[in-house]
C-alpha cells in the first residue's frame, strides 16, 4: 500500500482534512477491486478510487503525477472504473470536484459528465488521527 499512496503527495491529492493513506487502507480492506493505479516502470503515476452503493457509483482520488499529465492517464483510469461499475450493473456515476478546479471540470465535461443542480453535504463520522 505504501507504494500506491505515494501518488497522494505528487498528484496533488493531499488536503488538511483528508488522510489519503487511511482512506486507501479503508478502501483496500473493503473493496480493492475499485481502487485502480496507473504505473510507469513500476512507479505509481495515477490513482482512482471508486465506489458503488447499488444506486450510483462514485469516483474519488483521481490524480495523475504532474510529469505524466496530458497523456490520457486520467481518462484511462476513469474509463476503466466506468467499465468496472457497468459490469456491476451501476446505472450512473457521480464525481465531486472543487469549484476552483477548472482544468479537471473541463476534462469531465469533455468526457460527457454534466453539472448536477445539487449541493454536497458531508458529516465526519470517525475522526482520523493527525497525519
Amino acid at each position: 500500500m505504501k507504494r500506491s499512496s505515494l501518488c497522494g503527495e505528487r498528484c496533488d491529492l493531499l488536503r488538511p482534512w483528508n488522510d489519503p493513506e487511511m482512506d486507501i487502507e479503508r478502501k483496500v480492506n473493503h473493496d480493492v477491486s475499485l481502487f485502480l493505479v496507473a504505473e510507469v516502470n513500476g512507479e505509481v503515476v495515477g490513482t482512482i478510487m471508486g465506489g458503488y452503493d447499488g444506486h450510483r457509483g462514485s469516483a474519488y482520488y483521481l490524480g495523475v503525477h504532474p510529469e505524466y499529465r496530458g497523456r490520457g492517464i486520467a481518462n484511462a483510469l476513469l474509463n476503466r472504473l466506468e467499465k468496472k461499475l457497468i459490469a456491476r450493473g451501476c446505472p450512473k456515476i457521480q464525481i465531486m470536484v472543487r469549484e476552483e478546479n477548472d482544468v479537471v471540470l473541463g476534462m469531465y465535461e469533455r468526457l460527457g459528465y454534466e453539472h448536477a443542480d445539487v449541493q454536497s453535504l458531508g458529516k465526519r463520522l470517525i475522526e482520523d488521527e493527525e497525519y
